[in-house]
């Protein structure tokens, strides 16, 4: 099924683009990890057809957007039971919480999605009951473009340039893997195979 390099990096690529614009695809909320070893589930938002860049949302207030901040290390971790895949890649992050990625991010999303950064507080804040953080103007219901106004500002995307590709496929007869690196971003992938 497997059986070149080209192949295997075309089956990765397929996969993450998938993820990023099917809320079905069982990779469409992968694992994401960083250098300090906490672990969350995100959704990705986007991956270009290289795999040179995944996008992912967040809150410009919260841990992960202060510890990464512009230059850092990320991993992601996504698996595909049925097709028995699992990919994990590095690469350097960055948050970006204005410019034209940002930008459009914000542009792209539903009122739904940009109602969550309204929150009252940054992610992780103590709260004396449970609760989500939004005003109870918004609680439940679709926002004015108006009452979203405020939630730009603690909107931000999380961009990992990868440079490293760890594909594994988890087969009856026999795993198979392969291993993916490059240089930098907008270089070309380079493959071996290697032992599961």
């Amino acid at each position: 099924m497997f059986e070149t390099l080209d192949a295997v990096l075309a089956d990765a690529a397929a996969h993450l683009t998938r993820a990023a614009r099917d809320r079905k695809s069982p990779m469409h909320v992968p694992v994401v990890g960083t250098g300090d070893g906490d672990l969350r589930m995100m959704v990705l938002r986007a991956c270009d057809p290289d795999i040179g860049l995944l996008r992912f949302h967040t809150d410009a207030r919260s841990p992960k957007a202060r510890q990464l901040g512009s230059h850092a290390v990320a991993s992601v971790l996504a698996f595909d039971a049925e097709a028995k895949i699992q990919l994990r890649v590095k690469g350097s992050a960055r948050i970006e919480c204005a410019g034209p990625v940002a930008d459009a991010a914000w542009a792209a999303s539903s009122p739904y999605a940009r109602r969550c950064y309204l929150a009252v507080a940054a992610p992780g804040s103590p709260a004396e009951r449970p609760m989500s953080g939004l005003p109870e103007a918004v609680e439940g219901i679709r926002p004015s473009e108006e009452q979203l106004l405020p939630a730009r500002e603690n909107f931000a995307v999380l961009v990992i340039e990868p440079v490293s590709l760890d594909w594994l496929y988890l087969a009856h007869d026999g795993h198979r893997r392969a291993q993916f690196t490059r240089g930098g971003a907008g270089q070309d992938w380079q493959g071996t195979w290697v032992i599961p």
